[in-house]
């Protein structure tokens, strides 16, 4: 049997939006793409588009709600059953709320979705990560993770509520959960760099997709204000940070229309990192995934 040696990518979100565009562009390169979906249609959609986009790659679609930390588990599970090596993983899942909604594991949606379905996920397929990266070119194996200016927009995280459960404001918990994806950039960043895997989180711009309609009226109207993006525009900097040489050279970056962006200040704290690494990791144990 001749052996598969087309790289590996794991693409979140890639039933809708900048994700299936990311999906599309790394299959129209040829490589092996398994794309992770929630709604059954928009999976079922999406992966025609990824095969039919494909330049000779397998294509594979699994359908999970990264807000459920079994699904998440589920996931990883699936996608390790596919293939022995990861050589990019783009966190891309993420959506806004309305309101607060608990889910059935008693975490609160918004941040089981943004943050740590995709936090479990990514640790569980650190192996094949690692196993990739004995083998690649230093720097050439990443982690990707969407995230948004709106990580910019707050001083840092409420240790105290970190979930928003007793004061929950839809905007500033979209706030706090981009940031989540910053912070969790940088750790994996400090965590894998002497096995030589590169970590970067990017801020897509104003996008023209379905991201926006479980939010808030008032803010899908303003953001409507806005000068939108398409897709496959918003998708770009995802590409090229998956692909392009230069993002190997450095590790813990945050980037928007692929040049560096200052990041929210707390960033650079490293203890500020290691907590929400911590905390994850103790939240994800409650649930006794």
């Amino acid at each position: 049997m001749v052996e598969d040696t087309r790289r590996v990518a794991v693409v979140t979100g890639a039933s809708s939006g900048i994700g299936k565009e990311t999906a599309k562009a790394l299959a129209a390169q040829g490589w092996r793409v398994i794309a992770v979906g929630r709604d059954p249609g928009r999976c079922a959609a999406a992966e025609g588009e990824i095969r039919a986009a494909s330049s000779g790659g397998k294509v594979d679609m699994i359908q999970a709600d990264l807000a459920l930390m079994a699904d998440a588990a589920r996931a990883a599970d699936d996608i390790a059953a596919r293939t022995d090596r990861i050589d990019v993983l783009v966190n891309n899942a993420g959506g806004m709320a309305k309101g607060k909604v608990m889910t059935a594991e008693g975490f609160e949606e918004n941040f089981a979705g943004n943050h740590l379905g995709p936090f479990l996920l990514t640790t569980r397929l650190l192996p094949l990560l690692r196993r990739a990266a004995t083998s690649a070119a230093k720097g050439s194996v990443r982690i990707i993770n969407t995230s948004s200016d709106a990580s910019e927009m707050i001083r840092g995280l409420p240790w105290d509520d970190l979930q928003m459960l007793h004061n929950y404001n839809p905007g500033a918990a979209y706030c706090n959960t981009k940031l989540a994806n910053v912070l969790f950039a940088r750790g994996l960043a400090k965590r894998l760099a002497d096995d030589g895997i590169v970590a970067h989180a990017m801020h897509p711009g104003t996008v023209d997709s379905n991201f926006i309609t479980h939010a808030e009226e008032r803010t899908q109207a303003y953001i409507r204000t806005l000068e939108a993006l398409t897709p496959v525009q918003g998708a770009d900097t995802l590409v090229w940070l998956a692909t392009a040489e230069e993002p190997g050279r450095s590790s813990g970056g945050y980037f928007f229309k692929r040049r560096p962006r200052a990041a929210n200040p707390v960033v650079d704290d490293d203890a500020y990192v290691d907590r929400l690494w911590a905390e994850s990791e103790k939240l994800i144990a409650q649930a006794g995934i």
